[in-house]
């Protein structure tokens, strides 16, 4: 009765200082921000033995179960906000995008009037600035129609909810050339001349794009075959993969637990110098396509290479390696029995991404047919138990004596090894 109050005078408290409902979008930054402070601070007090009950605190079992349970529950309300905050963000993010894109359209009419002072104004930058508005008027239209997921950049979010860097860098490309063939369309509409025509219609030949069309195959293959790789290594349990929150730009040059990734950075820099580049020759020479040198489409291909083989070195499945009873200070070596705590030893315990209590309380450890969810233990500035190397669950009484096995469910729902013990009565 007493949590019950509680929670319902936080809830009053929290519309009476502004909405923070998920369906809010002014409200559910607010709200996740709230729920994240309150989980910090129940944490960092539980660390601190603070807010125990006097009917638990006597037993260090009965305190430990009782504060992973009140964690656990406080974690939840956090990732609801979060998911919240996460679709109020991806529902924003049409206008941004599509204000983002007129931005551009408009530096590009800034630079065009620029360079004209002297040279005066050309067909050329007329044919570019209405490519420009044309790809512009896709790119707010398909917006508006993808505006629950987050507008133009719907297309390069992945499955996990998070920015592809393959699907990102290919999407770059496409538009590149889009843009560039729409500037020849309108030279070719406006040229007067039958040489003139035939000039613009033999810069399209593969003769003078073979680098840029080289380069767009590759990496719009890349982004078909990343996209199956990685499914193919979730399904078959050797890739742990955990949804986001939301979708970040970091996601493009890290992995999924933030880390910055050396496969990802160099494709996209490399990408990004080398649109630069068609990019100044398409301006200096708009009558055809971009003509990229051959040593910088083999620079693209070996990036695309590496990140290629990245995706396929990564991850990799959880193990067991060992199983000890745990033992504190001044306590008598044993077996392991019903009731002693052990401590599963191994690796990739915690897949990228899920370091929240959140994730964290997901864990399983399955004894025998006894499933057991590993209990969060705080201390200040995160969590003792569970670790990516170390896993700490008691024994419980349901498990008979004798061998059985011991396996971990990780929070991507990813199987261990099984790892045999025995339990003495």
């Amino acid at each position: 009765m007493a949590v019950q109050e509680a929670r319902q005078n936080a809830e009053a408290a929290a519309h009476g200082g502004g909405c923070t409902c998920g369906d809010c979008p002014h409200g559910a930054r607010a709200g996740h921000r709230r729920a994240v402070a309150e989980f910090l601070s129940k944490r960092d007090g539980f660390a601190a033995g603070q807010g125990l009950p006097a009917a638990v605190a006597h037993s260090v079992s009965a305190s430990r179960q009782w504060v992973s349970e009140e964690l656990t529950q406080s974690a939840e309300h956090v990732a609801e906000r979060g998911r919240a905050e996460g679709e109020a963000w991806l529902t924003r993010l049409w206008r941004r995008t599509a204000f983002a894109v007129w931005s551009m359209v408009l530096a590009l009419l800034l630079v065009q009037s620029l360079t004209a002072i002297g040279a005066g104004w050309s067909t050329a930058r007329t044919a570019g600035l209405l490519a420009a508005l044309l790809v512009a008027g896709a790119l707010t239209a398909a917006s508006w129609f993808h505006r629950a997921r987050g507008g133009a950049l719907a297309p390069v979010i992945g499955e996990d909810n998070r920015l592809s860097t393959s699907r990102a860098v290919a999407a770059a490309w496409v538009l590149f050339v889009v843009y560039a063939v729409l500037v020849l369309v309108g030279r070719l509409a406006a040229a007067s001349g039958h040489a003139q025509r035939d000039a613009l219609i033999t810069g399209l030949e593969l003769a003078r794009g073979a680098g840029v069309v080289t380069v767009l195959a590759v990496v719009c293959g890349i982004a078909v075959l990343v996209r199956r790789v990685v499914g193919l290594r979730v399904l078959g349990q050797r890739l742990q993969k955990v949804r986001a929150d939301r979708p970040r730009a970091a996601d493009l040059l890290t992995d999924d637990a933030g880390r910055g990734a050396f496969a990802d950075i160099q494709y996209v820099v490399i990408s990004a110098v080398t649109l630069l580049f068609a990019a100044v020759r398409l301006a200096r020479r708009p009558d055809q396509l971009p003509d990229l040198p051959w040593g910088l489409a083999v620079v693209v291909l070996v990036s695309a290479a590496t990140y290629v083989a990245g995706k396929y070195a990564e991850g990799g499945r959880p193990v067991i390696l060992s199983v000890v009873r745990s033992r504190e200070a001044g306590d008598l070596d044993a077996p392991i029995r019903t009731g002693d705590d052990i401590e599963i030893r191994g690796a990739a315990f915690v897949p990228p991404g899920a370091q929240t209590a959140e994730r964290l309380s997901r864990m399983v450890v399955r004894i025998g047919a006894v499933h057991v969810h590993v209990p969060l233990v705080p201390v200040a500035g995160g969590f003792s138990n569970p670790t990516d190397a170390v896993l700490t669950v008691p024994v419980p009484a349901d498990v008979e004596p004798g061998r059985v096995e011991v396996q971990v469910i990780t929070a991507a729902g990813v199987e261990t090894n099984r790892y045999a013990i025995d339990v003495t009565d």
